[in-house]
């Protein structure tokens, strides 16, 4: 395909989606063709499983359901979003992907990273990233980040800090299994330092 496509991951209060924000619109006053995207969603039909998912009411909500619901919300945004806009040429930055699932119902929900990974290739037909930067901040900074900016908190902010800590576990797993694929870069420092680390990555991979 003639366009890049970089995903941004990390845990809850990461900070990765104002990350994404700021480098989608550096992108933009670069004159460079740049999308921007999140999932679940996305798409309409992918923003309707993601309120499912997300709803703080669905606590019966059994851990594979979780993951193949993520799965076909991710199918959705691809063949309606994603796909067009990388072979129109664009730059398709999007707030998670494939590896939020590995690491939240892979590792932290113990489903199996590579059950997960085997569910999520079928429904994308293998695309991977070209890049995925994680962004580095441990649980316990990002969960008190959620609670002094007072953003609502979604189903998955409600779980236990032990569960948050598996899911940050999970994502330095994965920087080992992919090493060409993940970069980390560590999310406590200044926001624009963290843009400035990211944005050298990310001019690195344009060139």
């Amino acid at each position: 395909m003639k366009g890049l496509f970089i995903t941004f991951e990390g845990g809850e209060g990461s900070g990765k989606t104002t990350l994404i924000n700021k480098v989608y619109d550096k992108l933009l006053a670069s004159g460079k063709k740049v999308y921007k995207t999140r999932e679940p969603g996305g798409v309409e039909i992918a923003e309707q499983i993601r309120s499912v998912i997300l709803n703080v009411n669905n606590t019966k909500m059994d851990k594979r359901t979780e993951a193949l619901l993520y799965a076909a919300s991710r199918r959705q945004h691809l063949i309606e979003v994603v796909i067009p806009k990388l072979e129109e040429g664009y730059i398709v930055l999007c707030d998670r992907y494939i590896d939020s699932s590995l690491a939240y119902q892979g590792y932290a929900r113990e489903i199996g990273i590579e059950e997960v990974l085997n569910v999520n290739l079928f429904a994308t037909d293998g695309l991977l990233p070209d890049k995925t930067i994680f962004v580095d901040v441990t649980p316990e900074v990002g969960l008190a980040r959620i609670k002094d900016n007072n953003r609502n908190q979604n189903r998955l902010d409600l779980e236990k800090m032990n569960f948050h800590k598996m899911v940050y576990d999970g994502y330095k797993k994965l920087c080992d299994m992919f090493p060409d694929r993940f970069i980390s870069i560590d999310g406590n420092k200044d926001r624009e330092l963290v843009l400035d680390d990211c944005m050298k990555i990310i001019n690195d991979l344009i060139k």
